[in-house]
Parts: C-alpha cells; structure tokens; sequence
C-alpha cells in the first residue's frame, strides 16, 4: 500500500534571497565583495595587534626608497672615510676636526648598518614601514567610514520614520530641519561642525561626519515610511493595537531595511573620502594617529624631495577600496530593486 501523496506548497523566496542569488551571479559584485572583505579582515587584525602592530619602529633609515628602485646614493657617503688634513696645510685644529669626523662617520655608518636602507615599498622620514603605515591608517579611515555612515543611517531613519508615519507638524518640523542642512554646502557644514568641535580624534570626525550626513537617508526614509504606512500590514497592525513604535520599528522597517543598507554602503565611501580630505586640511586625526589622511598631508612635502612611495601607497589603497565598495554598492542597489524580481 502506497502513502498518500502529500503536497507541499511552493515557497516563494524572500527579497533577500533573491538579492543575494543577483550578488551571486554578478562576477563583478562578487570581486568587489572579496576585495571590500579584505580590507576589513586588515582592519581586525590590525586593531587586534596581529598586523602593523610596530607600525611606529624605525626599522629603516630615513626616506628608504623601494626596494625596486634600489637603495639610495647618498647614503654610501657615510661608509667613506674622513677626508685627510693635506700635509703642507696648518691647521690647529685638524687633528681635533679629523677624529671628531671619523667618530661622527663610525657612529652614522653604525647607525645605519642597523637599520635597512630599502624596504619592500619604501620608509617615511622617520623610517617607518610604508606598508605597515598604510594598513594601520587604513584602520582608522575605514572605521571612520563606517561608523560615521552606521550614525547618518541611524539618524536618517529615525527622523525620517518619525516624518513620514506622523505627518503634520512633525512632518514640518524636519522638513524644516532638513532643507537648514541641505541650504548649506557639504563641505562648509563639515567645516562649520569641525570648528564648533574644536578637539581632534577619531571620534570627532565620526561625529562630524554622521551629523552632518543624515539628510540623504531622512529623505528617502521619509518617502518609504509615508508609501507603507498606508499598507494593509501597517493597518492590521493598528487594528490589534500595536503602538506607533512598534508598527514604525517592529512592522514597517524590515519592509525598508534594504533602503538604508544601500545608503549605509554608499556613504562608507564618502565618509572615507571625507576622513582623508579633513585629515589632510588639518581638522581630521591628532598627532600619533595615522589615516591615509594624515599620509597624504605627510605626502605633500615629501614629492618636494621626489619621495613619492607614501603618496602612492595611500593613495592606492584608498582608490582600490573606494572603488570595490563603490561597485559593491551599486551592484546591492540593483539587487535589492523590487523592480528586478
């Protein structure tokens, strides 16, 4: 005897089922993805003290050039000898100038034998491991980054649930409070916060930037809050009693959360891009931090002397992960398009 047939009805994928099967077969997404997933494993490891931790040790001499460009000239004058005093000269004092210039030579050959005169991407002027530099400054700027968009959403969110489902003069009020920031110049507001701030650290720069960064999530939450509030979902919800928080928070946001992980990922790249132009104005990170920043300011000074290995390091490293989350960004809007199921 046979069992009965049972028939189990089909369940139709959720959005973020189908959003990470759109990831999936996107190459480009994917690569993005693993190079993003990078950069964040060096952040973890680098504020664990795994990587980079003796950043600061001066493990070379000044300025050490690349080790493919080979070491520098200049150097190989401290391994000459002092110069002799010429027999037919008087002088007083060469016997006392002689022995002090070969002690001065013996001590700076000394000096520098123990130090490297090339590393495998080049020293700064205090000699200092380029790459180990640009992985702790990448700590700092990518933390910036995230934690500066992570506040913008969180205050985006909020002022925008608060908006859309309340309406009325809530409604005006942050209306009226968004259309003050926006009437004021990006970069004049950060300026302006900077300035209100005064103190310098990682986390005045995070405020400085979530603060100011809020009203490109208020606007699009706002918009999402007022379409769903009017959905049957919201209105069973009212009809068993819930509260306003809980239909705002509890309901609607898991309906809208993709909005806001989209602007999360977007301003991660601008934040990041703002840390390094703050840093590099002189409002960002305080002395004894590095970002890739404060190793562009450093930078400037140095192309004066043709030293270009901490310009090129940072710079780098920050157009290759801008440029990955970037793509990544795009490619988790275009996956989380209802319009594309």
């Amino acid at each position: 005897m046979t069992a009965p047939f049972v028939h189990h009805p089909a369940v139709s994928p959720g959005l973020w089922t189908l959003a990470w099967r759109r990831l999936r077969a996107d190459r480009v997404a994917m690569a993005s993805l693993a190079v993003v997933c990078v950069f964040l494993l060096s952040v973890v490891l680098s504020a664990a003290g795994v990587v980079a931790a003796d950043w600061e040790d001066e493990v070379a001499v000044n300025y050490a050039p690349p080790t493919f460009v080979g070491p520098d000239p200049s150097l190989a004058a401290l391994a000459q000898p002092p110069r002799s005093v010429p027999p037919n000269a008087f002088d007083p004092l060469a016997a006392d100038i002689a022995a002090l210039q070969a002690q001065l030579a013996h001590r700076g050959h000394a000096v520098h034998a123990a130090k490297r005169t090339t590393l495998p991407f080049g020293a700064d002027k205090w000699g200092h491991d380029v790459v180990r530099k640009t992985i702790k400054g990448g700590q700092t700027s990518i933390v910036v980054g995230l934690v500066a968009a992570f506040l913008a959403v969180l205050l985006g969110t909020l002022f925008g649930a608060l908006s859309g489902f309340h309406g009325g003069r809530v409604d005006d009020f942050f209306n009226w409070f968004y259309s003050v920031f926006t009437a004021i110049p990006s970069i004049l507001m950060i300026l302006t916060v900077a300035a209100v701030l005064q103190t310098k650290g990682v986390l005045t720069i995070v405020l400085i930037l979530g603060l100011t960064g809020w009203t490109g999530p208020y606007r699009l939450m706002r918009a999402e809050y007022i379409k769903h509030k009017a959905r049957e979902y919201v209105l069973a919800a009212d009809a068993i009693g819930a509260s306003s928080a809980r239909k705002m928070f509890v309901h609607i946001f898991p309906n809208v959360s993709h909005v806001a992980l989209v602007q999360m990922s977007i301003l991660v790249v601008g934040f990041i891009k703002a840390e390094v132009i703050l840093s590099f104005l002189g409002f960002g990170v305080p002395v004894g931090v590095v970002s890739w920043g404060s190793m562009l300011n450093e930078a400037q000074n140095e192309l004066i002397l043709g030293k270009w290995w901490q310009l090129t390091a940072a710079a780098t490293a920050m157009a290759v992960l801008v440029t990955a989350f970037s793509l990544f960004a795009d490619a988790l809007r275009d996956a989380l398009d209802p319009k594309l199921k």
